[in-house]
This record gives structure tokens, sequence and C-alpha cells, in this order.
């Protein structure tokens, strides 16, 4: 692994947690119902955790000699609660696949420390995901 494809992937990362940020505020705004505080303030919480992923990743890209993202990734359209929470799931599955990859990277790299937190990541986006699926699991059609 070459140092500037981590930086370039490790670009994608930062870029999908950008995302992940305008996508739970907007969420959190746009949840609508009977439990729109509890969802509301379920998606507002996750921002803390996204922020401090971009922070990390956005330090690390500079640490290696890159200069960090500042475009996010496109945020998925939502009509509904279901659909936000499906889109949410999704999206934290996926930042859970590409840390684990991430990490091999680093590993590849000899980035002990880059590894260790990437896995520390692939540990918080999969609690993430965890938690969103449960709330899916007897959320009406």
């Amino acid at each position: 692994m070459d140092k500037q494809t981590l930086i370039k992937n490790l670009n994608e990362d930062l870029s999908n947690e950008l995302s992940a940020i305008i996508q739970y505020i907007t969420y959190a705004a746009k949840a609508s119902g009977p439990f729109r505080p509890q969802l509301s303030q379920f998606f507002l919480t996750e921002v803390a955790d996204e922020q401090l992923h971009a922070q990390f990743l956005a330090n690390k890209i500079v640490a290696l000699g890159g200069e960090p993202t500042t475009v996010a990734a496109p945020v998925p359209p939502a009509k509904n609660n279901r659909e936000m929470l499906e889109a949410v799931l999704k999206a934290e599955k996926k930042a859970a696949a590409g840390y684990s990859q991430r990490a091999q990277e680093a590993e590849a790299f000899g980035d002990k420390g880059l590894v260790v937190q990437l896995e520390d990541m692939v540990r918080d986006e999969s609690g993430h995901s965890e938690e969103t699926a449960r709330i899916l699991q007897d959320w009406p059609l």
C-alpha cells in the first residue's frame, strides 16, 4: 500500500463522514410523527461521533502529507422516517466495511496507530448500525 493511495482512500472516508454529519442533521430536522422527538434526538446524538471520525481522518490525511477533502458525498434522499432509518443503516454498514478495509490497508502501509483507530471506528459504526436495525425491527411500513 503506497501513501498516496492511502490518502486517497482516507479522503473518500472523510467525504462519507462529512455526508453522515449532513445526513443526520437533515434527517433530525425532517423526522415526523409521534416518535419525532426520540428519532430527532437519535439522529442528532450520532453527529458527535461522525464529527470525531471526520476530524481524525482530516488530521491523519494532513499528517500523511495530503489535503483533506471538503466535499461531502451525496446524502441519500428520504421521504419518511423509515426511509431515513434505512438510509442510515446502509451508510453505517458501508462505513464499517470501509474502515475494515482501510485497517487492512493501514496494516500493509505499516501504520499500527492508524489500524487501531480504524478498528475503533469499525466498532462505533457497527454499534450505530445495530442500534438503527433495532429501531427498524418493529417500525411500521
